[in-house]
């Protein structure tokens, strides 16, 4: 399959997170590469912030796929009513949702946000939710960008923070270093971060040093060893596997 055709599949989410996307490494597979590679491709639990994220995402990028979150009018999760109404299922709650859409109106209302995610006219050039694949130390890595600007070539990525005062650490924590270097190689732009805090509803906005794309390098080229080890390597047993360092 050619690189256009790939490209126009993983613009759909079901491919794109589906059995089609997980031929590719992204960088949601560097965490646990690094740190337990025994479960790797193995499926994540739900988790409430990560929902959030979504809806954030969704009501600034994409606010028609709303309808697909479902939202319960209860005060936590460990009420009788939400678990009556959610069946299992990880929902959000309705003053979540209230918050974000607070979120949602202090960043477009910030006029260098706005220009940043809608552009200065109707002439700018923006693509939102825009997938690509490139290859990175011999292996293909998928990515899909929140935000592509094409006025400003840049790479714009969508965070909320628990506290934006300590966002410059967990950047590193989180791996939006490896995020924002496979993303540079990706579409050729340089990343950039808008940040805003859950609490403050402060905004930040980030740039990324070299030093911060060279940490992402180096994930990168260390998750890639992993990897090649475990699933590349004839005759390796993971039950072997062993992690030696001094103290």
């Amino acid at each position: 399959m050619k690189s256009e055709q790939v490209i126009q599949k993983l613009r759909n989410d079901a491919d794109y997170y589906g059995e089609f996307g997980k031929q590719y490494l992204s960088n949601s597979d560097i965490s646990v590469l690094l740190n337990n590679p025994l479960d790797f491709k193995q499926p994540s639990k739900p988790n409430p912030a990560f929902l959030v994220g979504g809806y954030f995402h969704t009501a600034i990028l994409e606010p028609d796929k709303l309808e697909k979150y479902k939202v319960i009018e209860a005060t936590t999760r460990s009420t009788k009513k939400y678990k009556e109404i959610s069946e299992g299922e990880l929902c959000l709650l309705q003053h979540e949702v209230d918050q974000i859409e607070l979120m949602r109106e202090k960043v477009l209302t910030n006029k260098i946000c706005k220009e940043f995610i809608l552009g200065s006219n109707n002439k700018s050039q923006i693509e939102y939710e825009v997938p690509g694949i490139i290859e990175l130390e011999g292996n293909w890595w998928k990515g899909k960008a929140d935000i592509v600007n094409h006025d400003e070539k840049l790479i714009i990525d969508l965070k909320t923070t628990g506290d934006l005062n300590r966002f410059k650490s967990s950047a590193y924590r989180y791996n939006y270093d490896s995020q924002a270097y496979i993303y540079r190689r990706i579409f050729d732009y340089d990343f950039l971060f808008i940040a805003i805090d859950k609490t403050t509803h402060q905004i930040g906005i980030f740039d990324c040093s070299d030093r911060f794309y060279e940490s992402g390098y180096e994930k990168v080229k260390k998750a890639t060893e992993v990897y090649d080890l475990f699933y590349k390597t004839d005759g390796f047993d993971p039950s072997q596997y062993f992690v030696q360092k001094t103290l």
